[in-house]
Formats: structure tokens, C-alpha cells, sequence
């Protein structure tokens, strides 16, 4: 893609050297944008695991606790929730509490369409390249998707900083 040097764009690496190109969607959630881009220009991705995997659902991981309920030193966003955009495969959301505006550090890429999520969850970006990594991440067990032994993100950088 020859978008992938641009500053909408992050690159995701997984085990055994698989690459995946999210782009993300400053015109849907300029916060969340702005998050992911500054958290991944950091470093703070990087070993972080996928913790909670549900089967036809979706992948979760941006938790360096690796138990679902961390995040990262900053506060949390405002909810940038959209009616443009639905949550297919490969979209990118920002995970949240109950609350509509806890939104941090975690994220969730899907595995299939999910309208119940439309409206009511921030979506940040998607896949565009390497979605048949994504579909390898280890699932969790039971109804909850916790992983035990997770995979994780071995480095996640903007484009313009993965080289």
C-alpha cells in the first residue's frame, strides 16, 4: 500500500515476523487517533499481550497489566462514538469500562461484523493489511476470551517510525 508511510497509519508486528497495517480514522475519532499514534510512538505496545480473544468476536490487547482492567498514565477519552462507520472485520475499537468515556490504551480488533457495537464504541481504525495474522492470535477459553500464555504485540510503531 503506498499509504503505509503516512501518519494515519500503524504498523503492528506479531510473532514470527507477521506484519500488520492498521489505518487509522481521524475523521471518525481524533482523540483516539492521537492516542494510539502517540502510545505506539512510546513504545508502550510493545510485548504487550492480546489477553482477551473470543472466537468470531474479536482480539483485545493495549492492557501492559495483561488483565483487562490497565491502562495507560493517561486520562481517559472522551467516547467519540460514530453512526459513519460499522464494526466489520478487521475494524479497530477502543475498549472501554461500562462507562462510555473510559476509553485508554486498549483496543480490539475484529474478527467479524458485530452491530451491536455500532454507536456505541469508538472505532479508531482498521486493518488493511495482515488481517490473516490477526485471525492466528491465540483465543481465550469460555465465554470470557482470557488467554492463558497470550500472544502478544512484539512492536507496534506509526509507519513512519517502523522502519
Amino acid at each position: 500500500m503506498s499509504d503505509t508511510a503516512s501518519n494515519d497509519t500503524l504498523i503492528l508486528e506479531l510473532k514470527d515476523g507477521a506484519r500488520v497495517v492498521i489505518r487509522l480514522r481521524p475523521d471518525l475519532a481524533p482523540m483516539a487517533v492521537e492516542r494510539l499514534r502517540v502510545l505506539s510512538a512510546e513504545g508502550f505496545y510493545d510485548n504487550v499481550a492480546f489477553h482477551r480473544v473470543i472466537e468470531g468476536f474479536m482480539a483485545q490487547g493495549g492492557d501492559p497489566t495483561g488483565t483487562g482492567s490497565g491502562g495507560s498514565k493517561l486520562a481517559d477519552l472522551k467516547s467519540e462514538f460514530t453512526t459513519k462507520a460499522k464494526f466489520l472485520r478487521g475494524t479497530v475499537g477502543m475498549a472501554r469500562t461500562a462507562h462510555p468515556h473510559s476509553a485508554n490504551s486498549q483496543f480490539f480488533i475484529m474478527f467479524a461484523p458485530a452491530p451491536s457495537l455500532d454507536g456505541q464504541y469508538t472505532i479508531a481504525g482498521e486493518v488493511i493489511e495482515g488481517m490473516d495474522h490477526i485471525d492466528r492470535i491465540k483465543r481465550g477459553a469460555g465465554g470470557s476470551g482470557v488467554v492463558g500464555d497470550p500472544d502478544r504485540i512484539v512492536r507496534m510503531r506509526p509507519a513512519d517510525q517502523a522502519a
